[in-house]
């Protein structure tokens, strides 16, 4: 039986990162544990995404430690570490999709990088993944400008699958999406998660997505984690902010509604 160690697939420990003279992160430890999905949220501005970019290493930190799946930063060799960000895909905010690549050419993107395929297979695989995330085989003949907000989604997570990820990384998945399509893309990824087993790293601030989607939350206020455990903790937390975001007005009509 696997121990709870070998269960913690990212941990970060006192985490420094800041900009200039402002600390964004101060000292901040996290585990994510294998198979979940944790919900990051904080205050606007107040280092979520922040967080997920240093851990996926777009942003340089300033003291303490990152491993994922095993992997310290800090020791490991170029070869290993890009060994290891195979093994995850990544869902940032806006899709960043390549505007001049078709939706099929984007998702394959990923496997163009270090891998030996045919372009058959490639196509095999990129078909495949547009099914996974409720789009047709001619909707990836389309180029980002063509798709919906929705579609663009749909077709960044396809990529992010790409690789069948052991991680996923998403930084607000829900953002730009009106009420319903948010609420089929939470089931999208709660669905993809319990079939396919990957772990889920989510930034997000939406409300609805922490109560359909999320096993654990963390809650970031003031550079660190300052709460964390399921909704129900969240919702008894004695700290201001966390007791602000969670019961507020907008909370207790949301809390209403999925209960």
């Amino acid at each position: 039986m696997a121990s709870p160690e070998t269960d913690i697939v990212i941990r970060v420990r006192d985490l420094v990162v800041g900009f200039g003279s402002q600390v964004v992160l101060d000292h901040l430890s996290l585990d994510v544990q294998r198979g979940e999905i944790l919900g990051l949220v904080g205050a606007s501005g107040g280092g979520k995404s922040v967080l997920l970019r240093t851990i996926i290493g777009l942003i340089p930190k300033r003291a303490g430690n990152i491993e994922v799946m095993g992997l310290d930063r800090d020791t490991a060799d170029p070869e290993e570490t890009r060994a290891v960000e195979r093994r995850w895909g990544i869902l940032f905010q806006q899709g960043a999709l390549f505007s001049s690549l078709t939706v099929r050419q984007n998702i394959q993107f990923p496997m163009r990088e270090g891998h030996h395929l045919s372009q058959g297979l490639m196509d095999e695989l990129a078909n495949a993944k547009l099914e996974m995330v409720g789009l047709t085989l001619s909707d990836g003949n389309k180029f980002p400008s063509e798709l919906s907000g929705g579609m663009v989604k749909r077709a960044a997570l396809a990529r992010a699958l790409a690789l069948d990820p052991e991680i996923m990384f998403l930084d607000e998945p829900t953002s730009g999406l009106d009420p319903i399509l948010a609420g089929d893309f939470d089931t999208l990824i709660r669905t993809l998660q319990k079939t396919l087993g990957f772990t889920v790293f989510m930034v997000t601030h939406d409300l609805h997505s922490l109560h359909a989607v999320c096993d654990r939350i963390a809650a970031l206020a003031d550079g660190k984690i300052v709460a964390i455990g399921p909704i129900a903790e969240l919702l008894a937390s004695d700290h201001p902010w966390v007791k602000s975001y969670f019961q507020g007005k907008r909370a207790r009509v949301i809390t209403r509604a999925t209960n």
